[in-house]
């Protein structure tokens, strides 16, 4: 194969102005973990309502929490992606999608709120398995003890669900992070469209996309470092 080689492309002055091509693969990681946090907590907030809604007696609330995750788990991110991009502003009430078109940022917005609803949907079931996990006495013990439906949750059955469910939360967080690629075809400027950017600039495919793996993988493995010292610190003693 016929192809030049050149590693020194990452100190080169970037056709955009702003700096060189290492500088442009970092704006990218920048909104990757920018769009990745902030996905997370609303992922992380509205699935564990809904794990904790398919988990209630009321058939109402177990009947929504099925309703939210089958529809959102169900349908591929890439469609939901276009979805709440180019759909959305379309069928509010116009002034409400030209104040969406108009938004600064609009696609890291979207990506944010778009990866936050597709990933609460997978966290609902993590949080679902976790509470039905436990034994039955600690829900009669809260109930024993005379707390309410939300005490019984927030004080006993919560806490100890998320114990067990951190590895498989840890997970999600990283397939989440991962996700954030999906948000290129909207225009979000993360990581693999600025290695996609890079390589169209300068031809060197195979550096750009290198980095872009090594910056993954990197991350993943401070995440995946930091998910250990929190599970180690969060154990219950004598299951360790």
């Amino acid at each position: 194969m016929n192809y030049n080689w050149n590693w020194g492309i990452f100190f080169e002055q970037s056709p955009e102005g702003t700096g060189t091509y290492a500088d442009m693969l970092l704006s990218g990681l920048v909104w990757t973990i920018a769009t990745a946090l902030c996905s997370w907590i609303i992922a992380f907030f509205l699935g564990s309502l809904i794990g904790v809604m398919r988990t209630l007696p009321s058939k109402g609330a177990n009947a929504v929490g099925t309703a939210y995750v089958e529809l959102f788990r169900n349908i591929p991110l890439l469609v939901q992606m276009f979805l709440w991009y180019f759909v959305l502003p379309e069928v509010l009430p116009q002034a409400w999608g030209n104040a969406l078109k108009q938004l600064p940022n609009a696609p890291f917005y979207t990506g944010v709120v778009c990866l936050g609803f597709f990933t609460a949907s997978r966290v609902a079931e993590q949080v679902r398995a976790g509470i039905q996990s436990l034994p039955r006495g600690q829900r009669l013990a809260g109930t024993a003890m005379g707390f309410t439906v939300y005490q019984t949750y927030r004080y006993v059955l919560l806490p100890n669900a998320y114990r067990i469910i951190l590895p498989p939360m840890t997970s999600e967080f990283l397939n989440n992070l991962k996700n954030t690629s999906v948000a290129l075809t909207i225009g979000l400027l993360e990581l693999t469209a600025r290695a996609r950017s890079m390589q169209e600039f300068s031809f060197q495919v195979f550096e750009a996309f290198t980095a872009a793996t090594i910056l993954y993988v990197l991350i993943n493995l401070v995440v995946i470092l930091l998910a250990s010292l929190l599970e180690r610190s969060v154990a219950v003693l004598g299951q360790r």
